[in-house]
């Protein structure tokens, strides 16, 4: 009899790690390689915000916090929220976890019982259908192809809503695509939602501050204030602070749901580092200009993959509006033969030649919810970017 839960079976690891791992150990190898699966900018983290964990630490800022974060960070996120989405609350509507992934894990631990449906725009994150799944909740994918931009129609979710669905999750702008939704679509989608009163929305916007070419982020409860009492408005300072590995996430919503996501953190890491949410206050409530400073960089490497990635014939990619990725087909390369003679039939088929033939890892879209393509993230050195071009480049001429 094996030691294993049966919930185990349902989820698979994260491929995005997967991938990262295993371009990390190819290079310990010797193997030449470049990894473009990591979604975390490869900028540092702000000085001020550093500064700020190390004088916590001298401080003796190293104890216990509440579960839902200190009240210094709950007033920070609180006036987040008000200077730049104009949505009030209150510091008890605020909870602190480890990183988006602990909050979204928590809020479906506190809300979903057996059988509820959540509706999951595809292609997706890699981690939310996995972690409905561990909840005993049923991801209901609903389709976004290239010809919608990636976006998630108002026609298509109405259909998608049933008696049974208790959330839908909207990610602006997305991992994998970078495709964000304007004032406009997002209002769409919230006309639908009012009529829909049982149906609640988590919202992940932890790609917010990037976002190029004049483009406005919105999210939901400020598009349509009737939805503010059943969203749950997900954010972090992982992206946009180049925090990654300090590990803070946190979420906005209805006294209830936040006390009951407590409940849930109370019982598994308690409450993040408390040197980590000093760091946080400090990236909240310091200067930002180094955030457009990094977007510059990040919109050029944008326009420089996309450029050479549509030069590549067989492979067609969308310019995106925020985020750091870039989600090109690869769909009229499947059926081609790799010089060694084999066909390649999949994305993930495409993926592993790109790195066995030229030392390029990449994600493929299939572990996204929509196969055909692929994901590339261009958080990375411009010079490691073209590098990274000339070899698909090259591998896709190779293709016969």
């Amino acid at each position: 009899m094996s030691i294993l839960a049966d919930r185990l079976s349902r989820i698979q690891p994260s491929p995005t790690i997967a991938i990262t791992t295993l371009a990390g150990e190819l290079r310990a190898q010797g193997r030449d390689v470049i990894g473009l699966g990591a979604g975390e900018p490869d900028f540092d983290t702000p000085a001020h915000i550093k500064e700020a964990a190390i004088k916590a630490i001298q401080d003796g800022k190293t104890k216990y916090t509440p579960v839902n974060g200190t009240a210094e960070l709950r007033n920070a996120i609180v006036e987040k929220f008000k200077r730049d989405n104009g949505l009030d609350y209150k510091p008890e509507q605020i909870s602190v976890g480890c990183g988006g992934k602990q909050t979204i894990y928590n809020a479906f631990v506190a809300t979903l019982n057996p059988g509820d449906e959540v509706i999951i725009p595809a292609p997706y994150w890699v981690s939310y259908p996995d972690i409905v799944l561990l909840c005993e909740g049923r991801p209901v994918f609903v389709s976004c192809p290239q010809e919608t931009g990636f976006k998630l129609s108002a026609t298509d979710l109405d259909k998608a809503i049933t008696a049974k669905t208790k959330w839908v999750i909207l990610n602006s702008p997305s991992n994998p695509t970078g495709a964000a939704y304007s004032y406009d679509e997002m209002k769409a989608i919230t006309d639908v939602l009012k009529k829909h009163p049982h149906v609640w929305v988590m919202t992940d916007d932890m790609y917010e501050h990037l976002v190029y070419d004049d483009f406005k982020f919105v999210t939901p409860a400020q598009v349509e204030p009737d939805l503010y009492e059943r969203t749950l408005t997900l954010n972090g300072v992982s992206k946009a602070y180049c925090m990654t590995g300090w590990r803070v996430g946190y979420a906005a919503g209805a006294v209830e749901l936040i006390k009951a996501m407590n409940k849930v953190q109370s019982q598994s890491t308690t409450h993040t580092s408390s040197i980590s949410q000093a760091a946080a206050v400090a990236a909240l409530n310091g200067p930002h200009d180094f955030i457009a400073t990094n977007n510059a960089v990040f919109k050029q490497r944008r326009d420089l993959v996309v450029q050479k990635l549509e030069a590549i014939s067989g492979i067609r990619c969308l310019k995106p509006e925020g985020a750091f990725y870039v989600f090109p087909s690869c769909q009229d390369l499947l059926g081609k033969k790799t010089p060694d003679g084999k066909v390649l039939a999949t994305d993930k088929d495409f993926a592993s030649y790109l790195l066995e033939s030229e030392g390029v890892a990449v994600v493929f879209g299939e572990a996204f919810g929509l196969s055909g393509y692929f994901r590339i993230s261009y958080a990375t050195a411009t010079e490691t970017l073209e590098e990274a071009c000339a070899r698909i480049a090259r591998a896709c001429e190779a293709l016969r």
